[in-house]
């Protein structure tokens, strides 16, 4: 009877419902206060998140998003020759780009001439960075010297790298320059050698697998280092893959320095060695005298005189300055043998063959054989024939044009054997053979004759020179010229000619290769002749 009706008919008999009970409101309106509470709540702990927990970071983030630091890559050494000409070097760095490393380009003068010497640059490797041996560091994308004067000299010519730190606005646009440390510039490094040499040399070789050198015989500086065919270093600068990747499929390898690691053997310009051996030990004097008949018979094997080979003719008796002056292969055959492979080695070895010369390049040893070489390597004997061919500079044995142009300048020098040297200027490393003076004298007026009237190295006979004053005068030139049969016997010999000039006091020595070409006199010697007279003629 207490019960209250659900719903009650009205007097207009339409149906009503009654309001719910409070406490359901109440709970309806705690649901809603939760779910709004909770979402504050999330907002709240994101908040934290953001402002407390991680705010350093994110501050960070927005810093860095308008200031960047800018690595400013340092000018890499000049390399000038020995007259200041520039070789190579950086251009100024545009220090308002907004790259994130500001790239000092280099610039090389010279092309496919200097490429073998001077070298290039390329991006330093992991392993590079982990072999690093100069004071300064490196740093990922940074470019060190490969060959030549940029490997030998690179902890010089590095520089140390700059920083700059910029202000920019949300698009990326700089707006002040906040901070800044200057790169530091490598050190300018002067060579001995003289570009305008280097340039004549190579335009006298460059159709030919051929090298020059020239060089200062009183301090072993190099004036031309030349090898052909060659690479132009601007195209490993500028990363230009279609040249570089001809350079490493061309058959006839540009990238191989022939003047410093091509070996050959020397031909007739070890007979200046023998001579040298013969008249220290004793074995020949300036009155030994051997009969040329064009033949020499050891054994089975015969061995003829070129110009009995060539012409049908001989030379009669022959002593050592005539021997030297015709390049007689009888008379060295018979002097070889009397001074013994072991004894013709041992000076072979004292005239810096058989090892480098520490110029700094990539070089070659060379071989110089010996009985127990051939015993050793070969597992067969010695043999006369084996004399015979190592006295005339054939056989096993084997130099690089580097090593005989440090030989002819310690003849030119009066007996001292020097280092080649890459800088001018640079501390000489000059050391005095022990040969007599009358034997050097002996040897040098054979080389006096041999490019004389009667010699064999014909194309410098009665050379003259005209002065900057338009005079005309006769300069006397020692030499030695050289035919070395190659490997290969289907192929033409390789040429050789090694001289100095004056004759009388010598300025300079000029040796010169060619692979494959002929006769040293008709090849190799006309190109000696045209460096005499560029560095003889032109004006200081």
């Amino acid at each position: 009877m207490n019960k209250l009706p659900f719903f009650h008919k009205g007097q207009n008999k339409d149906l009503n419902f009654q309001d719910a009970p409070a406490a359901d409101k109440r709970i309806a309106l705690s649901g809603l206060a939760l779910i709004i509470g909770g979402l504050f709540l999330a907002l709240f702990v994101r908040l934290f998140q953001l402002t407390i927990v991680k705010g350093s970071y994110y501050r960070r983030l927005a810093e860095e998003n308008h200031t960047r630091v800018l690595i400013i890559e340092p000018a890499r050494g000049t390399i000038v020759d020995r007259k200041g000409f520039v070789i190579a070097q950086n251009t100024l760095p545009d220090i308002k780009s907004l790259s994130d490393r500001i790239i000092s380009n280099r610039q090389y003068f010279g092309g496919e001439a200097i490429g073998p010497l001077v070298g290039y640059r390329q991006v330093a490797d992991q392993n590079d960075m982990k072999n690093n041996q100069c004071r300064i560091p490196l740093q990922l994308g940074d470019k060190i010297g490969k060959k030549g004067v940029e490997e030998i000299f690179d902890c010089r010519l590095r520089g140390r790298a700059g920083k700059k730190m910029i202000e920019t606005d949300a698009h990326g646009k700089m707006l002040y320059m906040s901070t800044i440390e200057p790169a530091l510039s490598g050190e300018k490094i002067q060579l001995a050698l003289d570009l305008d040499l280097q340039k004549t040399a190579f335009n006298l070789i460059k159709d030919q697998r051929a090298a020059v050198i020239v060089m200062k015989p009183q301090n072993g500086e190099v004036f031309a280092l030349v090898s052909s065919p060659s690479f132009d270093p601007q195209d490993f600068e500028n990363a230009n893959p279609g040249a570089v990747n001809h350079y490493l499929k061309d058959p006839h390898q540009p990238l191989f320095d022939r003047a410093t690691s091509g070996t050959y053997p020397p031909g007739s310009l070890f007979k200046l060695i023998v001579a040298a051996a013969g008249l220290e030990e004793g074995k020949i004097t300036k009155d030994t005298l051997f009969e040329d008949k064009g033949i020499l018979e050891a054994g089975p094997l015969k061995f003829g005189n070129w110009y009995f080979l060539q012409y049908g003719k001989t030379e009669g008796i022959v002593d050592l300055v005539k021997a030297i002056q015709r390049s007689n292969d009888i008379y060295f055959y018979q002097a070889g043998q009397a001074t013994t492979p072991e004894l013709i080695k041992k000076w072979a070895l004292r005239f810096g063959l058989g090892k480098t010369t520490g110029i700094g390049l990539d070089e070659a040893e060379g071989l110089i054989p010996s009985p127990f070489w051939k015993e050793a390597t070969l597992k067969d004997r010695w043999y006369t024939g084996d004399t015979y061919n190592f006295a005339i500079g054939q056989g096993y044995t084997l130099v690089t044009p580097l090593q005989m142009a440090a030989v002819t300048s310690a003849f030119a020098s009066g007996g001292y054997l020097c280092k080649p040297q890459l800088l001018k200027n640079g501390p000489a490393n000059c050391q005095k053979l022990p040969i007599a003076q009358k034997n050097l004298d002996l040897i040098k007026k054979g080389m006096t004759a041999a490019c004389a009237t009667g010699g064999t190295g014909w194309p410098l006979f009665n050379f003259k020179v005209q002065s900057s004053k338009l005079k005309v005068e006769e300069m006397p030139v020692a030499c030695k010229t050289g035919t070395a049969e190659a490997q290969s016997k289907d192929k033409n010999p390789h040429a050789w000619f090694t001289a100095y000039a004056p004759a009388d006091k010598p300025e300079i020595v000029v040796t010169v290769l060619i692979e494959n070409a002929g006769q040293g006199s008709d090849v190799a010697a006309p190109i000696a002749k045209e460096i005499f007279r560029t560095y003889f003629e032109r004006n200081e």
